[in-house]
């Protein structure tokens, strides 16, 4: 249970990331600094955390032992998760964006095959390849179905290259953040706390940053005074404390890929957050009733989810965590 509340939490802060992009965009600022200033920022919010705990040091050294992992996964974790988020930005509304970004939910059942779980037998744990949990997996399509409501009334209004601009990189991005933190979990093996694996990716992932600000400077010039200021509040909020909430919250439940599936499930509470913050500080019209149909049946479908993941039939008492 306490890892869902820390899933709730996460959901929460996360949703800043939607509202501030939408508000960076409309505001004229351009996507790309969007992407890379968050992470630039993130750095040394992350280096004054992990320096205070002492832990700067043995990350390192982790580091060290892979540092090719290290740049492959933090690039397809983070790199291939926010660089499509802030793109998509630029053609839909950030509760749009977050609604769509629920399809999360079943890219990261679908990649369960891909990992191992602990598996507790006569002869004591062992890992097993990861199944795909075919029942949650019914119940996200319910989620699925909420997405395409939304995005039906959305279609009514923009041409079809931009939406195809607005949800294809979202489906990218789905796959792309459970990957990484999956395999990053892998690589740390509970070694490394939560702050510690954010700044090591966060670290890992920079050269990309680096390179986005190059062009973004070479292209449309230094980002404005408001979009540095939202971007530091993305770093803070998203960047850092959802960011850390979220991977504090799949580290409790490591190794159970039904139950990681639903702490993944529960960030689909990131729709309301950025509906609410969009209403309050974009002044936003309200959506159409098919839309809320299909953010109530969004919901919905991660209550089912979460209930059908924890039910005796699937877990049988024999996972471990």
């Amino acid at each position: 249970m306490r890892s869902i509340l820390l899933g709730v939490f996460a959901a929460f802060f996360f949703s800043f990331t939607f509202v501030l992009n939408r508000s960076m965009e409309l505001s004229g600022g351009n996507w790309i600094w969007s992407a890379s200033l968050r992470y630039i920022f993130m750095i040394p919010l992350l280096l004054i955390i992990v320096m205070s705990k002492n832990k700067l040091i043995p990350l390192l050294k982790v580091m060290r032992e892979a540092p090719g992992t290290w740049l492959l996964w933090s690039f397809v974790g983070f790199g291939l998760f926010y660089a499509p988020l802030c793109f998509a930005s630029a053609y839909s509304p950030g509760w749009l964006i977050a609604g769509t970004w629920q399809i999360t939910i079943i890219s990261g059942s679908l990649l369960a095959p891909f990992f191992s779980e602990i598996v507790q037998t006569k002869n004591g744990p062992i890992k097993s390849r990861g199944k795909i949990p075919f029942k949650g997996l019914l119940m996200s399509l319910i989620i699925l179905l909420g997405i395409i409501l939304m995005q039906i009334e959305q279609s009514k209004s923009i041409s079809i290259t931009d939406l195809l601009f607005g949800v294809t990189p979202i489906i990218i991005a789905s796959f792309a953040y459970p990957l990484g933190n999956r395999k990053m979990m892998e690589v740390c093996a509970g070694r490394l706390d939560a702050y510690q694996r954010v700044l090591g990716m966060t670290l890992a992932s920079l050269p990309l940053w680096l390179l986005l600000s190059f062009y973004g400077f070479c292209t449309t010039g230094m980002p404005s005074k408001e979009q540095t200021i939202q971007s530091v509040l993305v770093a803070i909020f998203s960047g850092v404390i959802a960011t850390v909430l979220f991977f504090k919250a799949t580290d409790m439940v490591r190794g159970n890929m039904q139950k990681l599936a639903t702490i993944e499930a529960t960030q689909s509470m990131e729709v309301f957050f950025s509906l609410l913050g969009e209403l309050v500080f974009l002044s936003i019209q309200l959506p159409s009733l098919i839309s809320w149909s299909g953010m109530f049946i969004v919901i919905l479908g991660m209550i089912l989810h979460s209930y059908v993941t924890h039910s005796p039939s699937l877990n049988n008492g024999k996972r471990v965590q």
